[in-house]
């Protein structure tokens, strides 16, 4: 008696050589890939939620245990500090909300994985070279703005608890300063971000060199005015910590933009097709020019011989 029949392997449809996918097949794709996104969300703020009581809460107190021992609550000179609770859930909420945002950053690499597989089919190879390199560096830029918040978040606490003066008992909740800290790294992450937007507009050639160059001006007052209203504390110095270093990336990605400005009018000047989409025709001439209009007395004698013929080609 034979056994079961072996069970065949479902072949996988194959891939459309077009790259051409219906709204129910783009919809399928979207929801797969937001899934496993969400799944590695869960997973990393799982990691990160048991992270939180072996490392992260103590790197995340670190800036207001530094401060003088007046500036902070149950403190002495043995470095103890302390945050208060008011509230029962106070405690699980502030645990939740440190595992999401440190799980987010855990699982970058994945999440950006799935949006850029999502996005890729329907780009040209030169918008997928330049999406490489955008998610790049946005997401060092980013980094650089975190890391420029967490190291000088201690100067500002002792700047902004110091003006309270004598004779005042400094007591921060955990939900504030918490989320105080939080809110400060993800200002300055996202401020980092925005010169970068004048680059992708430049590279698509939405935003020329000479529109950035005249409005120079007018830019870096928008920026001191946008770290004025990003910034949680709405002091000068965390303002001016954040307006200087956008300044200075605002003045690169000006200077890029003549770069790539540059190096486009030299390609359009060698090409003389800058203006046709990559999906028409190259506008040739096809019309025959002046020397073929008429037949030389060559082609019209045919009792010429070859010889007779190089002989007048040299003539």
């Amino acid at each position: 008696m034979s056994g079961p029949a072996p069970r065949r392997r479902r072949r996988r449809p194959p891939r459309d050589p077009d790259a051409t996918m219906t709204l129910v097949a783009h919809l399928t794709e979207l929801r797969n890939r937001v899934a496993k996104a969400l799944l590695a969300l869960l997973l990393a703020s799982a990691v990160a939620f048991w992270w939180y009581e072996h490392g992260l809460g103590d790197f995340i107190r670190a800036p207001y245990c530094g401060l003088e021992p007046e500036l902070r609550y149950g403190g002495d000179a043995d470095g103890g500090c302390g945050l208060l609770i008011t509230d029962v859930f106070g405690g699980v909420f502030i645990r939740l909300k440190v595992s999401l945002l440190a799980g987010a950053v855990l699982s970058a690499p994945v999440w950006l994985y799935q949006l850029w597989a999502f996005v890729t089919p329907g780009l040209k190879r030169n918008e997928r070279r330049y999406g490489v390199g955008f998610v790049l560096v946005s997401s060092t830029l980013f980094a650089l703005g975190a890391v420029l918040a967490y190291v000088s978040l201690s100067a500002g606490l002792e700047l902004l608890l110091g003006l309270a003066g004598d004779g005042v008992v400094i007591a921060l909740t955990a939900q504030d300063y918490i989320g105080f800290v939080l809110s400060l790294l993800v200002a300055f992450g996202v401020s980092f971000e925005v010169p970068l937007v004048a680059v992708a507009l430049n590279a698509v050639g939405v935003l020329s060199y000479e529109a950035l160059r005249r409005s120079r001006r007018w830019i870096f007052f928008l920026t001191i005015v946008f770290a004025a209203f990003v910034t949680p504390t709405q002091d000068p110095f965390t303002m001016l910590l954040m307006a200087g270093p956008m300044i200075l990336l605002f003045e690169l990605a000006i200077q890029v933009a003549r770069l790539v400005d540059r190096r486009r009018a030299r390609r359009d000047a060698r090409e003389h097709f800058h203006d046709v989409g990559d999906d028409e025709a190259s506008p040739l001439d096809v019309r025959p020019s002046a020397l073929d209009a008429a037949p030389s007395r060559l082609d019209a004698d045919p009792a010429v011989q070859p010889a007779d013929r190089r002989t007048a080609s040299r003539g």
